[in-house]
């Protein structure tokens, strides 16, 4: 994402701020967005969970993340790897079969720390899968994309850099990502990220698994609820403002957390890296600006029906959550408002 400029002019209130971001996803949408700063927590909630207008949107509303979801694979890796479960720098030829790896001089030495950083060289998407997407294109395209086709993609792929030189996004990299972290942790990824992740930092209203509690929206049409199988650790996070900003302000702030292999995370997953001597430094998932005074983590995501955006700042402990159930336009600016309220409160005085 390229951020934004400054705005001309900043409403006089945190609360007037929020309800600027709220606005931004348009008239009918279901809003939540919250902030911390300064100390203080806030929360503005607008609209409903779906067209009936029967339930209101609150703090604790299920919201599909879409690509959000990353930061949180991110996590579970960090914490695995702390734990002595993985390792950073363990290549791909240790995690599959010699068949399956990319083809291309580079395949083999593609790490999870490359897989974690989208420099690993892989294809946005999985080799594949499109001539079953275009069927679901506007509602699901992933839902018939199964798991056991995962490694025939990978084998499919061509890796034609050395990882770590340059940055690609890469769905399919990070998606594989989850899938290799939950065959060593020996569960499926959404028990994986509920053990190690989601409940030691008492994220209730956080899964994988259920439905979202509001219905997302496309050109205001209701869309079925997100299915990602082969590719979870990418895409298929549900959450609350609520839930996110709590994950957020231990981000920014983990000495808030008992020490251990998860307090140790929150700080892995922040570090830059470099993965080769002319690639660029970078933290695992996270997009990273650095301001005067300041550094800003951001994530964006976004399913078919649903928007959200995730960001924080450790200097000061600053974060804001905003999640939406209508899928993001070209001229929309609900991701820039956002980006824009971060900046802005975690400036200097």
């Amino acid at each position: 994402m390229r951020p934004p400029a400054e705005p001309a002019s900043e409403p006089a209130s945190l609360t007037e701020r929020l309800h600027l971001v709220a606005r931004a996803a348009g008239r009918d949408a279901g809003v939540a967005v919250a902030a911390y700063t300064g100390g203080d927590s806030l929360a503005v909630c607008q609209g409903f969970t779906d067209r009936t207008r029967t339930r209101p949107i609150d703090e604790a509303t299920r919201f599909e993340t879409g690509s959000v979801t990353k930061t949180f694979t991110a996590l579970l890796l960090a914490d695995m790897a702390a734990r002595g479960v993985v390792h950073l720098g363990e290549p791909l030829s240790r995690c599959v079969p010699a068949w399956a790896l990319p083809r291309g001089p580079h395949g083999a030495a593609i790490t999870l720390e490359h897989l974690a950083t989208h420099t690993a060289g892989l294809p946005r998407l999985p080799p594949g899968l499109l001539p079953t997407a275009a069927r679901s294109w506007f509602s699901n395209p992933y839902a018939h994309y199964t798991p056991d086709r995962l490694l025939d993609s990978l084998a499919r792929s061509r890796v034609c850099r050395r990882p770590g030189t340059r940055v690609a996004y890469s769905n399919f990299g990070m998606g594989l990502l989850g899938h290799l972290l939950a065959e060593r942790a020996a569960a499926d990824y959404a028990s994986a990220l509920q053990t190690h992740v989601l409940r030691p930092l008492h994220l209730t209203d956080t899964g994988c698994d259920g439905l979202a509690q509001a219905t997302g929206h496309l050109r205001g049409r209701p869309r079925p609820p997100w299915s990602i199988p082969a590719l979870p650790g990418a895409a298929a996070l549900r959450s609350s403002a609520r839930d996110l900003l709590t994950c957020l302000r231990y981000l920014a702030e983990p000495a808030r957390l008992p020490d251990g292999s998860l307090r140790y995370a929150m700080t892995e997953v922040l570090r830059l890296r470099a993965l080769s001597a002319d690639g660029p430094r970078l933290p695992l998932a996270w997009s990273m600006r650095a301001l005067p005074g300041r550094d800003l983590y951001f994530h964006t995501g976004a399913t078919r029906g649903f928007t959200a955006f995730a960001g924080f700042s450790p200097r000061p402990g600053t974060a804001v959550v905003a999640l939406a159930n209508t899928n993001p336009t070209l001229r929309g600016t609900f991701i820039q408002q956002a980006y824009l309220l971060l900046r802005a409160l975690s400036a200097p005085d």
